[in-house]
């Protein structure tokens, strides 16, 4: 049997983004910029696809620009708000110490050019931040804050719309990481008061390699890519028309079912849960209901998370043990680390996601293959 329990990492392709790819790589070849009809086809999609992820989000056509995924959203927002920040005389950026590294390592190399980085800390239980802490990390220097929605590792939703309000009540303009959330839990950008906010298409069953920056009508957007004048001369560059379409079909498609489709996947959900707690010395990371609905995310005691993994690869089930973005590493989770886990414990993670496609047979299947896989290498573990 094949499981595929590893949707933080990407989803499979739906139909419904397949077929709309496939209707423009066949029939619209055409560059946008074009003047001709070849061109204005495709300018008709490009705009059709705004249209349909600012409806998803809450937003206006105009405030959408399409990027290569998440990670070049979060960095463009990022620099934009440093930069912005920094014509003002305003150098000290807020985030914290659990956000996916495209936020992290933006935020190292603005420190090396001269911005202070101040990474607030999370409860270690729940990995979400304190209000409070935000609101005293605020001076008249902060140029700009970023708060992931949901972290991608133990899935734990923040309190974005309070902290947009603090920031807002300070002057701070402030970006979101969504990337785990669009698709999963209701999103609209206006009522989370928010700036910024990134997306990467592949997250929701859309392609890989596209993604959107959403940035509020006023937001000052500093280019990464200079060339053409592309996204309203913020990202030079000839749009992936095949991919934003197929991203907007994807989104499209996943924010009208998860009314529908979550109350399922949280079952599931929770039930991995309830009986994974029932091992012994095991923990749940993340907060047991302000998650996302479809991550489990657990520490094993006395065991290799990389052991694990290939274990259950090997009965053809596909997990993780964190971000895919560091599945080389042989370092710990960071994110495991800011919840105050010793480093012997948080080698011993496993994440699973689920995704519209997950069945009930497969978490049989899963309940019934883990367990004996954690007491196998708890006997071959000379410390357990």
């Amino acid at each position: 049997m094949r499981v595929y329990f590893d949707n933080a990492a990407t989803t499979p392709v739906s139909e419904t983004a397949k077929k709309a790819m496939l209707r423009i790589l066949e029939d619209v070849p055409g560059n946008p910029s074009s003047l001709h009809t070849f061109g204005q086809e495709a300018a008709r999609e490009l705009a059709l696809a705004r249209e349909k992820c600012a409806l998803a989000l809450g937003c206006t056509p105009k405030e959408i620009y399409f990027t290569s995924g998440g990670s070049e959203a979060d960095n463009q927002a990022i620099r934009s708000g440093a930069y912005a920040g920094a014509k003002k005389g305003k150098h000290r950026l807020i985030s914290t110490a659990i956000e996916h590294h495209a936020v992290l390592h933006t935020l190292d190399a603005l420190k090396a050019e001269g911005f202070e980085v101040v990474l607030l800390p999370v409860d270690p239980d729940s990995g979400i931040i304190s209000l409070q802490d935000l609101e005293n990390a605020l001076t008249p220097d902060t140029a700009f804050v970023t708060i992931m929605l949901a972290n991608n590792e133990i899935g734990s939703i923040q309190p974005v719309k309070e902290a947009a309000a603090i920031c807002k009540k300070h002057g701070v303009p402030i970006h979101t990481d969504a990337v785990q959330a669009v698709g999963h839990i209701a999103v609209n950008v206006k009522d989370l008061g928010v700036d910024a906010l990134s997306l990467s298409g592949h997250k929701f069953h859309g392609p890989k390699g596209v993604g959107v920056l959403y940035a509020k009508t006023g937001f000052p957007l500093t280019p990464l890519i200079q060339g053409g004048t592309q996204e309203r001369n913020r990202r030079a560059g000839t749009e992936n028309i095949p991919g934003i379409v197929g991203m907007a079909a994807a989104i499209e498609e996943a924010v009208g079912e998860i009314e529908n489709e979550m109350p399922h996947i949280c079952a599931m959900r929770d039930r991995i849960i309830h009986e994974l707690s029932a091992l012994d010395k095991c923990r749940l990371n993340g907060d047991p209901v302000l998650r996302l609905p479809n991550n489990v995310n657990f520490c094993f005691e006395g065991l290799e998370g990389e052991s694990l993994l290939l274990l259950l690869d090997a009965k053809g089930i596909a997990a993780s043990s964190g971000s895919a973005c560091t599945s080389g590493s042989l370092d710990p989770s960071h994110v495991l680390l800011a919840l105050g886990l010793p480093h012997e414990i948080a080698h011993g993670s496993l994440r699973i996601t689920l995704s519209r496609y997950t069945t009930e047979e497969e978490v049989d299947y899963l309940l019934e293959v883990l367990p004996p896989i954690v007491a196998q290498l708890r006997e071959m573990s000379p410390v357990w």
